[in-house]
Parts: structure tokens; C-alpha cells; sequence
């Protein structure tokens, strides 16, 4: 299947059609017909990423209530539930990262999108039986990655809409809105888990094993049903595929061989995976250090602030330069995690609740900022690479060393996205080795905290130091 095969349109770039001569470069054809699309474009890609991540987090707010209606799973078992979504959406992000080029982002946007009608239907049968194995949910808990990985996809194919100067607001809105979906995931499930939402559709309430309310668990999986479907065929007849973004695989591998498409990988799970990995975590680890507070009062909160600062994040990277943003923010994120350290019960002690509560909110926002700057630095990083290899070349060189930037700062952003969301699996799955091994998740926030001084050399050596080799 091939984006040649639908038919062509030349000017009016019509919803769900191709569009053969995309130049968004051009201000003439921006104004007269690139901006209308690209907006309708990102108009629909927006919530359809949003249920994207929405389901990548079921499970976040789903584990606190599975003990609850007689499912008698360990806290490390919980646990891995949290992080499997992020280490198979993470992996499948790789691949997906290169599909747009290959696909089309309308046909891939709709179909990606329809893939998540499996982990949520499947979640809301599953639980309606206390007698359904451990096994069957880390199953739904790997399906739930598409909704991870569709992020790689989505941000690659808004990449190629917009001109290089509106990328960071454009690409900051699609991931900042799309973001919103953890903190909706963790805001509406505990919600409707409380009522009987599609009636006698929806099944039967589960009892709950130690007294209360019972609970619509299954409302978890079947309350994203309907948007899933109406996102998918707003996908397929809405959106445009462009041809000027076909490329093939090898010409997009490329960036295994460029050394900053690395670099740009190990600060985005220092930005993105820590915002994933802090929101999936969060209300677990607040239950095993705090089990007198209701983690899902506040779970959704960080993960609103976050999703919100990184299109602001973005803003501020066009303006002042992604390179010392992103510096500021590690440095800042180290002074945090010192900070949620500080609360943490320990030695007999009960810690601050609040004071915990604060400094994550400061890791959410922090790291929410970091999205929108290290993404920003990625256009800007390849379009100078080119440009500084392409000087000496003619005007036709020069055209294709910009559109060869294009191409490789999209793949570059997909899978920086796809390495950066392993940060999903590794910061709730150390949180539960921690309390394992001993007793406390000190140790997790300890290896966090090296892990942002490495992140923290490498934005100043290699893009924020007078005399940086690639300054952004």
C-alpha cells in the first residue's frame, strides 16, 4: 500500500485526499491553502492522540482498584501492570516512528487509532471476573502500548505540515493536548467506575471484598470506546497524506549514523520519560508511602501541569533557544528530586504528604517544559547540520539538503520519542525493585538523580557551551 495509490489533488488539498505539492516554505501557498489543512490536520490529531494516551495509562489508575473487587496480585506485580504499557509502547514506537513516510498519516492515524479499541475492550471484560488470571492482563497491559505508540507517528506526520518556524507551537500543541490524555485517564476513571455508565450494557457492578461501594471496573476499558471510533473515521476521511513525505526506510535511517539523533534519545528520556514514567508510577508510589491518602485524588494533576507546560515549553524554546531551557530544566529536576527524598517517610517517621506532593508538582511541570525544549532543538539541530554540510553547494543542493533535514528530523523525533518513553517502564518498574530490594524508593530516586547530571553534561557540552558544535 502506497500513499500514490489514492487520488491527487494539486490545490485545494481537500480532506482526505493526497496532497501532491505541499511547500509550507512557501508563504504565498501557506497562506492560500497550507494552513487551512495543516490546521485541519492537527485539529483531529490532537484528540486523537489524547485517547492515545489516555489508554497507554489505563492501568495506572486501573491497578489501585484491582485489589479492591478480590484480585489478589502483589504490590511488584501492580507494578510491572504500570510499566508494561511503557516498555511495549516504547518499543513499538521504533517502528513506528518510520510508518508516516511509508504509509500516510491518514491511513495511519486511523488505523493506529482503531488499534485501541483491543486493550480496552478486552480490559472492560477481563475484570468483570476476579477469577481472570495475572496473565491475561499483562496481555492487555502490552496492548495498551499502541496508545504509547502512536505518539512517534503523530508527532513525525504533524512534523511535515507546518514550516520550520511554526513546528515548535504545532508540534508542542499536538503533544501538550495530547498529553492532557494521562491526566483525563486518571481524572474520569475513578469516576466512572462508581456508576453504571452504559447500563445493562456495561455488565454488573463487582462487589468490593472488604466492605463499600461497589465498583463499574469495567467502565476503565469501555468509556473510551465511542471517541475511538468516531477519531478513526475522522482520521480516515479528514486528514491528508503528502506525498512530499514519502520517503523509504533506508532513507530514513540514516539517523542510526548521526550522532546527534543519540544524544537527542538520552535527553528525551530524561524529559519525556520522566514525565511518563512519573505519571504512571505516581499513584502506586504514593499508595505505598502514603496509604492513608487517596492516590487518584491527585494523580491526574502533575500529568495535566506537565501536558500543559510543554507546548509553553516549546514557545519558549522559539524564543530564547531550546539548549538553555533544557539545561535549566535538569538542573531544576535534581533540586526536585532532592525535594521528594526530603518528604519521604523514613526512619519511623511519617514525611510530608504535601511537601511530597509539591515537589513532585515541580518534576511534573520541569519535565513538561523539557518536552517542548529538547523537541524544539531537534529541527534546529539537523536543519544547521545540512546547511553547514550543504554551504559550498548550488541552489538545488541547498533545496535538498533542506528537505533531507526535514526528513531526518522527523524520523529523529519519532525515535527520540520512541527511546524516550522506555523512561515509562524503567521509573515505575525501579520504584518497585526499590521497595523490594529495600524497603523504600530512595534508592530509584538516587539513580534518578545521576541520571540527570548525565543529561545535564551533555545539553551543555554538546549544545549550550560557548563554542557548542551544534548551538540551538
Amino acid at each position: 500500500m502506497t500513499v500514490g495509490s489514492d487520488p491527487v489533488v494539486r490545490s485545494t488539498a481537500s480532506p482526505g485526499r493526497v496532497i501532491s505539492d505541499w511547500a509550507p516554505e512557501d508563504a504565498g501557498y501557506w497562506e492560500r491553502t497550507g494552513k487551512r489543512a495543516a490546521t485541519r490536520n492537527l485539529v483531529i490529531s490532537i484528540p486523537s492522540l489524547l485517547l492515545a494516551f489516555a489508554v497507554w495509562v489505563l492501568f495506572s489508575a486501573v491497578t489501585i482498584s484491582l485489589p479492591k473487587i478480590g484480585f489478589s496480585f502483589s504490590t511488584d506485580q501492580l507494578f510491572w501492570l504500570v510499566a508494561l504499557p511503557s516498555l511495549s509502547g516504547a518499543t513499538l514506537r521504533i517502528f513506528y516512528s518510520f510508518v508516516i513516510p511509508i504509509f500516510g498519516g491518514r491511513r495511519w492515524t486511523a488505523l493506529s487509532t482503531a488499534s485501541l479499541l483491543a486493550p480496552t475492550i478486552w480490559l472492560g471484560f477481563a475484570v468483570q471476573n476476579p477469577a481472570t488470571p495475572y496473565w491475561v492482563f499483562v496481555v492487555i497491559a502490552i496492548l495498551c502500548g499502541f496508545g504509547g505508540a502512536n505518539f512517534s507517528s503523530s508527532m513525525s506526520n504533524i512534523s511535515f505540515f507546518y514550516p520550520k518556524q511554526k513546528q515548535g507551537l504545532a508540534l508542542g500543541l499536538n503533544a501538550g493536548l495530547g498529553n492532557v490524555g494521562v491526566s483525563v485517564a486518571q481524572a474520569v476513571i475513578p469516576l466512572v467506575i462508581t456508576a453504571g455508565v452504559f447500563g445493562a450494557l456495561g455488565g454488573a457492578p463487582q462487589p468490593a471484598v472488604e466492605g463499600g461501594a461497589p465498583l463499574y471496573l469495567q467502565n476503565a476499558g469501555f468509556i473510551w470506546v465511542p471517541a475511538i471510533v468516531v477519531c478513526a473515521v475522522a482520521a480516515w476521511f479528514g486528514m491528508n497524506d503528502l506525498t512530499s513525505a514519502r520517503s523509504s526506510f533506508a532513507e530514513q535511517a540514516v539517523i542510526f549514523r548521526r550522532k546527534h539523533n543519540w544524544l537527542m534519545c538520552w535527553l528525551y528520556i530524561g524529559t519525556f520519560g520522566s514525565y511518563i514514567g512519573f505519571s504512571a508510577g505516581f499513584p502506586m508510589l504514593v499508595k505505598s508511602q502514603f496509604p492513608d491518602v487517596n492516590p487518584l485524588a491527585y494523580a491526574f494533576i502533575g500529568p495535566l501541569l506537565g501536558a500543559l507546560m510543554r507546548s509553553v515549553g516549546g514557545s519558549m524554546a522559539d524564543r530564547w533557544g531550546g539548549a538553555r531551557l533544557t539545561f535549566w530544566v535538569f538542573a531544576l529536576m535534581i533540586a526536585a528530586v532532592f525535594g521528594v527524598l526530603h518528604f519521604l517517610p523514613s526512619d519511623g517517621q511519617g514525611g510530608s504528604f504535601y511537601g511530597f506532593l509539591l515537589s513532585f508538582m515541580a518534576l511534573f511541570v520541569l519535565s513538561g517544559i523539557g518536552n517542548g525544549t529538547t523537541f524544539r532543538m531537534i529541527p534546529v539541530i539537523f536543519r544547521t547540520l545540512h546547511e553547514r554540510w550543504a554551504a559550498n553547494d548550488s541552489a538545488d543542493g541547498k533545496a535538498a539538503a533542506g528537505h533531507q533535514a526535514s526528513i531526518e528530523s522527523a524520523a529523529v523525533v519519532g525515535f527520540s520519542g520512541a527511546i524516550g518513553a522506555y523512561g515509562g517502564f524503567f521509573i515505575p518498574k525501579s520504584y518497585g525493585s526499590s521497595i523490594t530490594l529495600t524497603g523504600s524508593p530512595d534508592m530509584a530516586l538516587y539513580g534518578f538523580i545521576a541520571f540527570y547530571f548525565t543529561c545535564l553534561a551533555v545539553t551543555w557540552w554538546w549544545y549550550y557551551r560557548r563554542g557548542a558544535e551544534t548551538p540551538c
